[in-house]
């Protein structure tokens, strides 16, 4: 038991560069708290002491602002990194090295009693600030959702979600979504990536395209006028003979 208790503030200290000493992480971390009340709520729901399991979770939702059901799974190093608002429904599954931040909802959509109606997150899985994670499917290993995402969907292993719905930026590795290319993976707070989100990609994708075929036209035309040296009047008076397709300018602002 105090293994895992060091485990728990160990991740913290690890994760949080606002974190300075042991003390304070066991006085002043409410996602600490937040996870050690979890448990034996979580241990009176399992074995039939239901009200009791309910009354815990809402004892440790007065005083830390996370909302966890007695019935949620968590598994172990999960940090609530500031946590306010935060709540995990009866199905939730979180998996080990989870980081969660302030105002995420992993919530269901059905209301049949009895089903997998929350997610399943898999280890080292980082839900960013205000993200809803909404259905009963899984979230791969090392997954990260974006903050403010809304994901209904399955999050492949390594992928990173962004938007609402939410689009899935896919792994280039297909090992791990993250930031950085050193060998070893470090831990990047609320889960940023570099990647474009996927509907920039194919937005410059498509004014790319655009700018071609009119590039494309324009020597047509040139060469037409060519042609047509000897007759006059072949080449119309609206014949687009010049580019002016503002291709940078668009992608200045698609963005990234």
């Amino acid at each position: 038991m105090f293994a895992r208790l060091r485990s728990d503030i160990q991740c913290i200290l690890e994760r949080d560069p606002a974190a300075r000493s042991t003390w304070e992480v066991i006085t002043c971390y409410p996602g600490l708290h937040a996870v050690w009340l979890h448990r034996p709520a979580h241990w009176c729901w399992t074995h039939g002491l239901k009200w009791p399991g309910r009354f815990i979770s809402h004892v440790a939702r007065f005083l830390t602002g996370i909302e966890i059901h007695p019935g949620a799974k968590l598994g172990e190093r999960v940090f609530f990194d500031h946590a306010m608002g935060v709540v995990v429904g009866e199905t939730a599954e979180i998996g080990d090295g989870c980081t969660i931040y302030q105002g995420v909802t992993l919530g269901g959509t059905s209301l049949y009693k009895g089903t997998k109606r929350h997610p399943t997150l898999g280890k080292n899985v980082v839900v960013s600030a205000g993200a809803k994670v909404l259905g009963g499917f899984e979230v791969g290993d090392g997954a990260k959702i974006g903050s403010n995402a809304v994901v209904i969907k399955p999050v492949p292993a390594g992928a990173t979600a962004v938007g609402i719905p939410a689009r899935i930026i896919p792994s280039k590795t297909g090992e791990s979504a993250d930031v950085t290319e050193d060998a070893k993976p470090k831990f990047q707070a609320y889960g940023i990536t570099q990647e474009d989100d996927p509907l920039s990609q194919a937005m410059r994708s498509l004014i790319d395209s655009a700018a071609g075929q009119e590039h494309q036209i324009a020597l047509l035309w040139q060469a037409i006028e060519k042609l047509s040296l000897a007759q006059k009047d072949c080449v119309p008076a609206d014949a687009a003979k010049t580019e002016c397709f503002e291709a940078e300018k668009l992608n200045q602002l698609v963005g990234k």
